[in-house]
């Protein structure tokens, strides 16, 4: 933290992390979580419109990410430990309850501390991934699991940071995922560097080693979901099951022609749900 009161970095059992703050210095404060492959740039968009309706922004660059905060084992990447990390930025900054907003593999983190840890969230926003245990049914009882093919490519060792290389397979599968071109080599160049690809994908590779419970969990807190239907990784069947694993108060909102890049593609969109959300609660 500096003497100003903005958050910088916080540190967790060693690993230090680093965290973009702005807006409001008073303002109440919206955590924002990325998701794969993309760091805290990925809210560029949103954040200052989020800026605007008064809120301050806190996006860290996750495990794996910050260049602090690269363990090498795998299992230092279950989800008990990734909530962990944002259950300790919360309270070494001493933010109080906060709102929640997470893309991609930062929804499940953001879904994780809203079961888990409820006494930290005001709100919780998730965009594109539903539910976890939504997201399991889904892998067992629709075309999900073919969807979802690259999460068992990337537990292969070395060969998937070779595919995620900026001018590689990596950028080409993510044009073909709706992503611009700019923001493409936006996510993938920093992924030149190995320490950071193997962090980045350790998120997979440690699927099968988070116990049972951090998955499961109903949500008790005033939720928002959001799913687009131009998203090729996440079919609709999770999103429709969320609900079943909700019990606070929910909404379900579907972007219709946009991507699974919802920060980058319909960031005023997105500011007029979380707009209506965050000031209802």
């Amino acid at each position: 933290m500096t003497g100003n009161g903005r958050v910088t970095t916080f540190i967790r059992n060693g690993l230090t992390f680093d965290v973009r703050d702005e807006g409001p210095i008073d303002g109440v404060p919206v955590v924002l979580l990325h998701g794969f492959p993309q760091d805290s740039r990925s809210w560029d968009k949103v954040a200052p419109l989020l800026h605007r309706r008064g809120f301050r922004t806190l996006a860290p660059d996750q495990r794996g990410y910050s260049a602090g905060a690269r363990p090498r084992a795998c299992w230092a990447y279950r989800t008990s430990e990734l909530v962990a990390d944002v259950v300790a930025l919360i309270d070494q900054a001493g933010l109080g309850p906060v709102h929640v907003v997470g893309h991609d593999w930062g929804a499940v983190v953001a879904w994780g501390i809203a079961a888990e840890r409820p006494d930290r969230i005001r709100t919780l926003t998730a965009l594109s991934v539903p539910h976890p245990a939504a997201f399991l049914r889904a892998m067992l009882t629709s075309r999900q699991i073919l969807l979802s093919w690259y999460m068992f490519a990337f537990q292969l060792p070395w060969i998937p940071e070779r595919m995620i290389a900026s001018d590689g397979y990596g950028y080409r599968a993510l044009l073909s995922s709706g992503q611009a071109p700019d923001r493409a080599k936006r996510d993938l160049e920093s992924m030149r560097d190995r320490s950071r690809a193997r962090g980045a994908l350790n998120w997979y590779r440690a699927m099968f080693l988070s116990s049972p419970g951090s998955v499961t969990g109903k949500v008790r807190v005033p939720t928002l979901f959001v799913w687009s239907d131009g998203d090729t990784a996440i079919g609709p069947v999770g999103p429709e099951l969320t609900a079943r694993f909700v019990d606070g108060p929910y909404t379900y909102e579907v972007l219709h022609g946009v991507s699974h890049w919802i920060p980058d593609e319909a960031a005023e969109r997105l500011d007029e749900l979380l707009g209506n959300h965050l000031h209802n609660h």
